[in-house]
């Protein structure tokens, strides 16, 4: 006897849960059923309508319900709201948006995937005004465009420094709007440590947005917004972006049970408390395979693993269950981000013995045209060496050395396995010895204890301490710019002049990307230097640090000249 199966929600979650049906079972009845007037449509894409990059809006649009039939004999109707479950009966009721008309459907099983809505503080006076908008889906963002071009609106301002904030605001930038962006922490994308966002943030400031931090909105008027600062802003449209929450009121209502985050709670099947309900998506409740912990993770991949796992339990087909580590990328106007994993920030909250590798080599060959510096940071723990996480930024192909640790995580990998991995070589493509094994290779050297280093969030604290740095760069390298009251010893020079290095206090050592200091510290202990520490990243790796703050703060640079490019 065949099976019936029901979906409510569809996109990433819903609509795989029902393809996948169909591949297992060609003989299964599949109902889906979706609020809206998409059921398959790519909601990753969604921003880039704003530039027309994605000229036309229906373009986002992935699958129609005819098409689904056609392909798939899935039965799709839309707007089609499921307002109450009968886990007793095994029905759904089922309201037509149009036409308010019930009707009631029964399952053998059936896939919730709910995803979830947008975070709208009532707290923020003004919040439900029309120029006020959100991004979930197809009508949200087509309606964000038609509204900006009909009342040719010039000022924007986005509020959250997350994915969908930075890539509403990079596009709102490209259609030639002046962008604001307000988030309340003190950075954005807050998967990042502190000293990498710095890096995104002097690339959004570079190219115009306004990115205003610790800040938060309070009030929106018709032709500005006022933050808790006092402080107003002019605008004619608000986009918010400051988060999701899971779409649960169905799964309450129905007696399904929530698990801590307050999302909906499942087994490693994606079986909620009632086994012939499952669950998937932004919804649900899933697990840090490195934790242990239950997060949320609103991500489309997860979304699709999970619908494919709750499609083959449902035919008895065993899953392994993992959990998820949090890999993503974002690209914020000529920069690439990504990380997986955990940050210095997760470590210390879980009080995780760690260290870091802050190594920024080129992309590519340096001899080859194009080639730029990528800044790749590895979290390993201490003493095991096991990789905990990583995050990587440049202009050029991040993501492919973030996918590298999140295998390594996945299978437990440590830096002796990182540094021996063989990875694809060309000078077009990469370096001999690539980013993440160059990262391990620093790794080992600390964890060995072959030699010491201090990260770039302290070089301020040195400098205006007083401490005895060296610039290992050539004279006209420091010339150009350097940390102010750093002795210019270059490399070619150091062994010729070690009466100028002090022994009785600590020697701090920087070069430009710290290859040369490296070299200069490892020389330095072998001839008896006791306390010799190598900055990491070295003067563009501070210049990188230290722009932002400096400029948005006027505060008094510690170098005499900023540097911002290998070359």
């Amino acid at each position: 006897m065949s099976k019936k199966i029901v979906v409510i929600g569809g996109v990433a979650g819903g609509a795989s849960a029902a393809a996948r049906v169909r591949r297992l079972d060609e003989q299964a009845e599949i109902v889906m059923f979706e609020r809206g007037p998409f059921v398959s449509f790519s909601n990753c894409c969604l921003p880039f309508h704003l530039s027309e990059t994605i000229e036309n809006a229906d373009d986002l649009v992935l699958m129609t319900p005819e098409q689904f039939k056609k392909q798939y004999n899935i039965i799709a109707k839309v707007q089609h709201e499921v307002i109450r479950i009968d886990k007793e009966a095994k029905a759904v009721f089922v309201r037509n948006v149009h036409t308010l008309e019930e009707s009631t459907e029964f399952y053998d099983e059936l896939v919730l995937s709910p995803g979830a809505k947008a975070i709208m503080p009532e707290s923020i006076k003004g919040i439900e005004s029309q120029h006020v908008f959100s991004v979930r889906n197809v009508p949200d963002i087509d309606q964000i465009k038609r509204y900006i071009d009909e009342k040719k609106v010039e000022n924007v301002t986005v509020v959250g420094g997350g994915f969908i904030g930075l890539e509403v605001a990079e596009n709102l930038q490209m259609a030639g709007k002046k962008v604001t962006l307000i988030e309340a922490a003190n950075q954005v994308m807050t998967p990042f440590d502190h000293d990498m966002a710095q890096i995104l943030h002097k690339e959004i400031m570079d190219h115009t947005v306004d990115l205003i931090l610790e800040d938060r909105l309070v009030e929106i008027k018709a032709d500005e917004v006022v933050l808790a600062s006092g402080k107003g802003i002019p605008t004619q449209a608000v986009v918010m972006a400051i988060g999701v929450v899971p779409e649960t009121e169905l799964a309450v209502a129905s007696g399904l049970k929530l698990g801590k985050t307050g999302a909906i709670k499942v087994n490693h099947h994606y079986q909620t408390s009632d086994p012939n309900i499952y669950a998937v998506g932004d919804a649900i409740e899933v697990t840090h395979q490195q934790t242990g912990k239950v997060t949320q993770l609103t991500m489309a991949g997860p979304a699709q693993r999970q619908a494919r796992a709750a499609a083959d339990h449902i035919y008895g087909r065993t899953y392994r269950n993992h959990g998820v580590i949090g890999s993503s990328v974002v690209r914020v106007f000529g920069m690439n981000a990504a990380c997986t994993g955990l940050n210095e920030k997760q470590c210390q909250e879980e009080s995780l013995d760690y260290r870091t590798s802050y190594v920024i080599p080129k992309d590519k060959v340096g001899l080859m045209p194009g080639a730029r510096p990528i800044f790749f940071k590895l979290i390993y723990a201490y003493p095991s060496g096991k990789i905990l996480g990583a995050q990587c930024i440049g202009e050029g192909n991040v993501d492919k050395r973030v996918d590298v640790i999140a295998t390594m995580i996945r299978f437990n990998g440590n830096l002796e396995d990182l540094k021996e991995l063989e990875l694809c070589y060309s000078p077009d493509y990469g370096t001999a010895k690539d980013a993440v094994n160059m990262a391990a290779l620093v790794g080992l050297n600390v964890l060995n204890g072959e030699y010491k280093q201090v990260p770039v969030t302290e070089i301020r604290g040195l400098v205006e301490s007083g401490a005895f740095i060296i610039d290992g760069r050539e004279e006209g390298e420091y010339i150009e710019g350097h940390i102010k009251g750093a002795v210019n010893i270059p490399m070619s020079q150091f062994r010729e002049r070690l009466n100028e290095i002090p022994k009785d206090r600590p020697v701090y050592v920087h070069c430009l990307s710290s290859q040369r200091s490296y070299n200069m510290v490892r020389a330095l202990g072998m001839l008896g230097y006791k306390h010799v520490y190598n900055l990491m990243g070295s003067f563009l790796g501070l210049s990188m640090y230290e722009y932002f703050t400096d400029q948005v703060e006027a505060r008094e640079p510690i170098v005499t000249n900023y540097r911002f490019d290998l070359l």
